[in-house]
């Protein structure tokens, strides 16, 4: 089920920064083609397919490309963590990072910075569990995923077991929950209010939520009919 509302003020402001560090990189850079600056959110929990969906996305409109989960990782590495491994946040070192960061709030807000001044910027996809609750404006799109579809496509990402992907999932998101709870004051996975396009993915692929979220960003971001 998709459900679609109004169609919401779009971001503005100057030409964005290039920075390599922390999952910032520019993919399609057509900018100059642009009549207004763009911002599109796209969160969903882990497995739900929101980080292929985001790349996708920025290619397919010449966007600039941020992931949050990447400059968290790049955060972690900078305190001893080896976490450019495969399926890094379901393993132990994940998981105890994910503990770090429910005692020292620092990592989540300077990237949460980071993001809002992107966004400011404009003409960006951020790939984030926390902007479409802090940022005003922008397109925001969140990917529905049941959490045994969620595990499936979790043990095929990252050649996990069965049982250890639904253990980790349930682990991470609980946790993940708590550090946004504490911080922001929202229910992550629970509270959708700020979405602008809620898309249902257990029975999609991921051409199929592709080719269903750019029908819809076509006509409500880009105004095309």
């Amino acid at each position: 089920m998709s459900r679609v509302p109004q169609r919401p003020p779009q971001a503005s402001i100057e030409e964005p920064l290039s920075d390599e560090k922390g999952g910032w990189r520019i993919l399609n850079n057509r900018r100059g083609e642009l009549k207004k600056k763009i911002v599109i959110c796209i969160s969903g929990m882990t497995g739900s397919g929101k980080s292929t969906l985001a790349k996708r996305i920025a290619d397919k409109y010449g966007l600039d490309y941020f992931s949050g989960g990447n400059a968290l990782k790049s955060l972690a590495q900078e305190e001893g963590y080896d976490s450019d491994l495969r399926g890094w946040w379901e393993t132990p070192q994940g998981l105890k990072f994910l503990e770090q960061r429910i005692g020292d709030p620092v990592f989540d807000k300077k990237v949460d910075e980071k993001l809002l001044e992107l966004a400011k910027m404009g003409n960006v996809v951020l790939d984030s569990w926390t902007m479409p609750w802090l940022l005003d404006g922008g397109f925001k799109i969140w990917l529905e995923a049941s959490p045994q579809i969620r595990a499936k496509r979790v043990v095929k990402r990252d050649g996990i077991i069965d049982e250890d992907a639904v253990k980790a999932l349930k682990e991470k998101d609980e946790k993940t929950r708590a550090i946004y709870k504490s911080l922001y004051g929202f229910d992550l996975g629970y509270d959708l209010s700020p979405f602008n396009l809620i898309l249902s993915t257990d029975e999609l692929d991921p051409d199929e939520v592709f080719h269903a979220v750019t029908l819809v960003t076509d006509r409500m971001v880009f105004g095309d009919s």
